[in-house]
């Protein structure tokens, strides 16, 4: 209430001033009700129950580098036993390459263009076999490139891509790839008003690449996914990630106004109905994981986008029974993440890797996972 806005007037000046007041904030109100509210930034108030998660320190942590707004990680194991961890660097418009056992920077790939090779705020990026993709917000493509060059052969995805965001690629035939990338785009130009609820079938976009040796690859688009139904509608969208085994694909939903949460979808974008509950995440689920531990068996990692720390949620592979939560001892607001489950020379086990805070990469040790949480010890045999 206005102070004074139930007195008296003493002059009929003073009733007319004290009236357009009023006018002027039922007014404001009233547009106010018919606009979307923005998005809220990551949470910086954790639940109660982010005081109480097993910590499970981190085996390193890489160099800091302020300029770069680390996004999104993939491992690749070289032929010379070392193992690449390549995160995407979008504000530097690049990719950085660390060493996957002792963080280690090892070089960087790329300049800001349209051209190949070069980027425009990469985000999202999956390694399958000696095949790079990355999903570029500002070209609007999916770019492929080469390992261990990165040498680019293929982009696609325009012009229909409009604000893509994530991907998850899985091998359906030899040299013959499905991907889903994740377009996150808006109501106009501001990032921050969800467009009609019509539109969200499109949330997430299916494409065939065919990688042919000597040749032009071959791309076919597959369609597009998302539910349109006001309590599962995919409104703000980067990760996905999805297991073939059990014909299921993740996809985060980051929308702080509605509910934050992963919906389960089939390999062909039908929506399951199976969502995890409300509560879940305490902020911003991130980057997803699937930790294989044999056909049925294992585990899906997602982030909890919080701070002071990160909190890193692990869910049964088979029906998504929540299997233990955990922090780093520093990590923040943790972007993407990769799990690379086989052995490299620091990690016997694998490892998961994740971003700190924008600015650097952190690795967990998988057996200092199992130990802290006690999942089934077979994932680390």
């Amino acid at each position: 209430m206005i102070a004074g806005a139930t007195d008296a007037p003493r002059t009929s000046a003073l009733g007319i001033i004290h009236a357009m007041r009023i006018a002027l904030v039922l007014t404001a109100a009233l547009m106010a009700g018919c606009t979307t509210p923005p998005v809220p930034r990551e949470s910086t108030s954790p639940p109660a129950w982010n005081d109480t998660l097993p910590i499970v320190v981190e085996a390193w942590r890489s160099p800091a580098q302020p300029e770069d707004a680390l996004d999104s990680l993939a491992t690749w194991p070289s032929p010379d036993g070392a193992t690449w961890l390549i995160a995407t660097a979008k504000r530097a418009h690049q990719l950085r390459v660390f060493d996957a056992d002792t963080g280690a920077p090892l070089r960087s790939v790329g300049t800001q263009g349209p051209l190949p090779g070069q980027f425009a705020r990469p985000n999202g990026i999956a390694v399958i076999g000696d095949l790079v993709f990355v999903v570029e917000r500002d070209n609007r493509r999916v770019q492929v490139l080469e390992l261990p060059g990165f040498r680019s052969i293929a982009a696609f995805g325009m012009p229909e891509l409009r604000s893509p965001y994530g991907l998850w690629v899985h091998e359906i035939a030899p040299d013959a790839y499905e991907v889903h990338v994740t377009d996150n785009f808006m109501d106009g130009a501001d990032f921050s008003v969800v467009p009609d609820i019509a539109l969200l079938d499109q949330r997430v976009r299916r494409y065939r690449f065919e990688h042919v040796a000597d040749g032009t690859p071959h791309v076919t688009p597959l369609g597009t996914y998302g539910s349109t139904d006001p309590q599962t509608a995919l409104r703000i969208v980067e990760s996905i990630a999805g297991d073939p085994a059990h014909d299921r694909v993740l996809v985060a939903d980051e929308d702080l106004r509605h509910r934050p949460t992963l919906h389960a979808y089939t390999l062909e974008g039908r929506y399951t109905g199976r969502s995890l509950p409300p509560g879940t995440f305490g902020a911003e689920p991130e980057g997803i994981a699937l930790w294989s531990c044999g056909i049925d068996a294992g585990y899906w990692v997602a982030v909890d986008q919080l701070r002071p720390r990160t909190v890193f949620h692990l869910f049964a592979r088979q029906d998504l029974a929540p299997s233990g939560r955990f922090t780093g001892a520093r990590t923040a607001a943790s972007d993407g993440i990769a799990l690379h489950a086989a052995a490299t020379a620091r990690f016997p086990a694998g490892a998961l890797f994740a971003v700190d805070d924008d600015v650097a990469v952190v690795a967990f040790d998988l057996r200092d996972v199992v130990a802290g949480l006690r999942l089934d010890p077979a994932c680390v045999r």
